[in-house]
């Protein structure tokens, strides 16, 4: 029997200009599915629903004071319904809030309104009186986040120690063709253009390099398999580093004229290596782009 992976929601709210809104494109990074400013009472019919799909695990529900003030204060009573559904483990309140000074400043270089301007008058009022309307929700946070002195990448590393989540990164090998153009979301570049190409091998031109005819006309030529090892030993060295630095995702692509030879050999000898040197929160999938060209 297969076992479903478990419930994850976790309720997102926070002081207006506080950061609340990167937590929830954090979350959205970490793989959950984000609902912003939905009333309360709609949230459990829609996380109710989310959760028959069976591809939908993991729910970040984005609540602040643009809300009605009835939703705000009915807050504990949506909490207990989730938990009493779901289980306590599987849901969580985080809360971000930062100085008030902070909050100012933020506004200011933003040129943002505050959501309770138009009823307290100026910034500081709006400020003040956010307070109370959040505490319902302030007073059930399980994580709370002072955003002051962070970044947005501190911030990330922040969500992702509260909640646990390991920093995968997907490694997206690309062979490609030149002719038709470098691929626009390359993270990096190599070009093959320089290795005995096998188009000018009558016999060869119809193949690929997935065919051993290939595999054998490049065994004669040392330097091909040496571009793909020092291609293989940066990535090994520097794919990690960007992991670290908070990527979810790198596009290494692999180029030669027609994307069809060197590019498609060479980008499958790195992916092998890669599949067996790389550290285990680091995914490799590989796709030739000019397949359909073949």
């Amino acid at each position: 029997m297969i076992m479903s992976d478990p419930i994850s929601i976790v309720i997102v709210s926070g002081r207006s200009g506080s950061g609340k809104t990167s937590v929830l494109n954090i979350l959205e990074d970490f793989g959950y599915y984000v609902i912003d400013n939905l009333p309360l009472s709609l949230a459990d019919s829609a996380i109710r629903r989310l959760t028959l799909d069976d591809s939908i695990h993991k729910i970040a529900l984005g609540i602040d004071s643009r809300l009605p003030l009835a939703d705000l204060s009915n807050f504990p009573v949506l909490h207990q319904a989730l938990i009493k559904e779901y289980g306590e483990q599987a849901v969580t309140v985080l809360y971000a809030t930062a100085e008030e000074r902070v909050l100012v400043a933020r506004f200011g270089s933003t040129r943002r309104v505050h959501p309770l301007m138009a009823t307290k008058g100026n910034l500081p009022n709006a400020i003040h009186s956010e307070i109370a309307l959040l505490e319902p929700i302030a007073s059930l946070a399980d994580i709370k986040i002072d955003t002051s002195l962070l970044n947005v990448h501190e911030l990330k590393e922040k969500v992702r120690d509260y909640l646990g989540f390991e920093n995968k990164i997907n490694v997206n090998l690309l062979s490609f063709g030149f002719k038709y153009g470098v691929p626009l979301d390359a993270d990096l570049v190599f070009d093959m253009r320089i290795l005995p190409n096998p188009h000018w091998h009558e016999e060869l031109r119809a193949l690929t390099g997935q065919d051993d005819a290939v595999k054998a006309f490049f065994a004669q030529s040392p330097e091909v398999d040496e571009m793909a090892e020092d291609i293989t030993a940066y990535l090994l060295k520097w794919l990690p580093k960007f992991a670290d630095n908070n990527r979810h995702s790198m596009t290494v692509a692999i180029g030669c004229t027609g994307g069809k030879h060197r590019s498609v050999y060479v980008s499958e000898k790195i992916e092998k290596a890669l599949a067996i040197g790389l550290p285990e929160h680091l995914k490799v999938r590989i796709k030739h782009r000019e397949k359909r060209h073949w």
